[in-house]
């Protein structure tokens, strides 16, 4: 007797407009209908493995681009913004083409917006010698959509700290 096909229907176009979710598709239907003649345990932690790795960079960037927008609002004295409005143009706009290209990804990063905060806060004390508490607030860190699309807008620069809170 031939067992049932348990395999998840895989959009045709998924490839192009969610990468991320395709990855992950591919992987868990490779697992559950095995072909001969492949190591196919080691092919779906592959292609597992490059949605994780696209998740780590957007995070990553986000961590970055977080980073910089505290040192813009805590230091608004200092000439080097020019760099860190680099910094941040380049961190948007490549954070912005990952969640075209895997639109997933954003609900991974609404969630994992706390950590990202709380490390990014991190970075800018430890960059600006400042204190951390300069650039957290104790379990206010955001997490939500409209706190998302406002971090990502272009036209966004905080005046305060306040601001990215």
């Amino acid at each position: 007797m031939k067992k049932p096909n348990t395999r998840q229907e895989v959009e045709p176009c998924l490839y192009d407009s969610n990468f991320y979710e395709w990855t992950q598709t591919v992987a868990e239907n490779l697992r559950e209908c095995p072909l001969p003649k492949a190591d196919l345990e080691h092919v779906a932690e592959e292609i597992a493995d490059m949605g994780k790795r696209d998740r780590r960079e957007i995070r990553s960037r986000m961590i970055v681009l977080i980073m910089h927008l505290m040192k813009w609002a805590a230091q608004p004295e200092l000439p080097g913004k020019s760099t860190w409005r680099s910094t941040i143009n380049e961190q948007r706009d490549q954070v912005e083409a990952m969640l075209e290209d895997s639109p997933s990804l954003r609900v991974d990063l609404i969630r994992e917006i706390p950590h990202i905060y709380s490390k990014a806060a991190a970075r800018a004390a430890d960059e600006t010698g400042l204190p951390f508490a300069t650039f957290s607030r104790a379990d206010s860190f955001p997490g939500k959509v409209a706190h998302l699309d406002r971090l990502l807008s272009g036209s966004f620069r905080p005046e305060t700290m306040d601001d990215l809170f």
